[in-house]
């Protein structure tokens, strides 16, 4: 896992489940994040917008708006945004093969990184199978997920005031539940075997909300992440390294140069 400096520049980065339209969608975090890494080619993994959530009810404050604002102007000064939709915002699928504001819409994509590698670049949700068979019982786990969201926020509320760290309720519990941790080993077995039947040589998705670099029978699995909890991403260097970033420690150590920097000064 790398810890990026400021303003450090990618060959490419990966971002996905940012879910713009939530109230615990974690805008801030991620506009702090556009602005300090810069990337020659940036994908939008899916789910970027959370049309589930807007259609049962407004909320979109400013710092959203700041957020879409961040990456038309990163289009705009040169950038190659690719917006690959996921389930939540599946309706911009109709637009694939189209281009709007120097965003480019794409079902999919293929990667070609720096060292030579190919990567298949997909939100994944075609291989969820409850949203392929049960859409219904999808929307009914995304309440539940809600729910479990609301609840992080008194829980660590508490923890912050005994000094403790940020931890999960939903994460802990989407984990340790048996169902949800064969479905995830499932989910990316599926996802591998696809980028096997492509011929490439790994998969960069998101939908499951749980950041990941594996190996799976030789293909390399990378999962995004998300920004509801995580706030991770995938980052290609410009050797073509590709690693997954978490954000909230990259913030956690460039606020400790930050307040060492004027000491080392002193110092010499």
């Amino acid at each position: 896992m790398d810890t990026p400096a400021t303003s450090r520049r990618y060959r490419s980065i990966f971002i996905s489940d940012v879910h713009l339209g939530m109230r615990t969608s974690q805008s801030d975090a991620l506009l702090d994040f556009l602005r300090n890494v810069e990337a020659d080619t940036i994908y939008l993994v899916g789910d970027i917008i959370d049309f589930w959530k807007v259609r049962r009810g407004a909320f979109w404050p400013q710092i959203q708006n700041d957020v879409l604002q961040k990456l038309l102007r990163k289009a705009r000064k040169g950038a190659h945004i690719v917006f690959i939709p996921g389930n939540h915002d599946e309706c911009l699928r109709d637009y694939a093969g189209m281009q709007f504001g120097g965003i480019e819409f794409q079902r999919q994509a293929i990667h070609a990184a720096a060292d030579g590698r190919r990567y298949l670049v997909m939100h994944g949700d075609e291989f969820d199978v409850v949203i392929r068979t049960a859409k219904w019982l999808a929307f009914l786990g995304d309440l539940g997920y809600d729910a479990a969201l609301w609840l992080n926020r008194p829980l660590n509320w508490s923890r912050r005031h005994l000094g403790l760290g940020y931890w999960s309720l939903s994460a802990y519990l989407k984990l340790r539940v048996k169902q949800a941790v064969s479905f995830i080993g499932a989910y990316e077995q599926a996802l591998a075997d696809e980028a096997r039947r492509r011929s490439v040589d790994g998969v960069i998705c998101g939908h499951i909300h749980h950041a990941c670099d594996r190996t799976i029978d030789g293909v390399r699995y990378l999962n995004c992440g998300d920004w509801v909890e995580s706030c991770t991403a995938v980052a290609e260097t410009q050797a073509g390294h590709m690693t997954v970033i978490h954000w909230r420690n990259a913030q956690q150590d460039m606020a400790q140069r930050a307040r060492l920097l004027p000491a080392a000064r002193r110092a010499a």
